[in-house]
């Protein structure tokens, strides 16, 4: 059985300068599939709402539907290592609400790490978490739980005072405690500015390739979801088209009374 990955060995890919390879997942298949491939971080990601749950947004998820997802995923690793999403509304009322959430993703949901949206205003919610001794990963700039302070999902820091803003909500990111943070949206020499200043990893998602790692959602590489298509993300497989290919041959055989043949029939 291979060894679980800790977050010293993610701090040391950082210091070692290796890439980190991050991707989202929400169930056995798809975790295992990850595992398998070498995948060095599962993100279990409020971004379920949107890629699986068919909303506009992530702000519907709840804390027990991403309990249910994270112990799917948990299920089906043995080596990557599994950082769960803090919710809307888990976290941002107080701090003991906060703590009593990110203990119940771990406790329950069998995270290694949880991820929580904010930079200056989520530092002493980030320090209390580390103070239970559970890891926590920071997010900042395109924060989508803020999409509607930010109207949309639009890129940010690409003013002189947002890019200071969001220096500062890196450095207190990292000064509350966080192992790293990924950032998401930002211009990439911004990003860049941020990876070299920080001694904790950076995980880019539409940040440019300086980032230590990069972070995408399952769904979109592969070609399965149809609702968005972000500038950055590539689609790496078109698997849509084979499913759709495999339901129509079955609706087809099952007409045509092809299926079952006497090879999947008893006797």
């Amino acid at each position: 059985m291979a060894r679980q990955k800790t977050i010293l060995d993610i701090q040391k890919m950082k210091a070692e300068g290796e890439r980190i390879t991050m991707l989202t997942a929400y169930d056995y298949p798809f975790a295992r599939l990850m595992d398998q491939c070498g995948i060095d971080m599962i993100l279990v990601g409020d971004s379920l709402g949107t890629a699986v749950a068919g909303h506009d947004t992530t702000l519907p998820v709840t804390m027990d539907e991403m309990i249910y997802h994270a112990k799917a995923v948990v299920r089906a690793v043995e080596s990557a290592f599994v950082v769960v999403d803090m919710p809307f509304m888990s976290y941002q009322t107080d701090v003991r609400d906060a703590r009593y959430n990110a203990g119940r993703l771990i406790k329950e949901g069998g995270a290694q790490a949880v991820k929580i949206e904010g930079g200056c205003n989520m530092a002493e919610t980030i320090a209390a978490i580390t103070a239970m001794d559970i890891p926590v990963v920071g997010h900042i700039g395109l924060t989508p739980q803020s999409i509607h302070r930010m109207g949309g999902y639009r890129v940010q820091g690409r003013q002189e005072e947002q890019a200071k803003r969001l220096l500062d909500d890196a450095r207190a990111v990292e000064q509350a405690g966080a192992f790293a943070v990924v950032l998401e949206g930002i211009p990439r020499k911004l990003a860049a500015e941020i990876t070299r200043e920080l001694s904790i990893p950076t995980i880019g998602i539409g940040a440019g390739v300086d980032c230590d790692g990069q972070v995408l959602v399952i769904h979109d590489i592969l070609g399965l979801c149809e609702k968005y298509s972000p500038k950055f993300v590539k689609k790496f497989a078109d698997v849509s088209g084979m499913i759709r290919q495999g339901i129509d041959d079955y609706i087809r055989e099952v007409k045509d009374g092809e299926f079952p043949t006497p090879d999947h029939s008893f006797d």
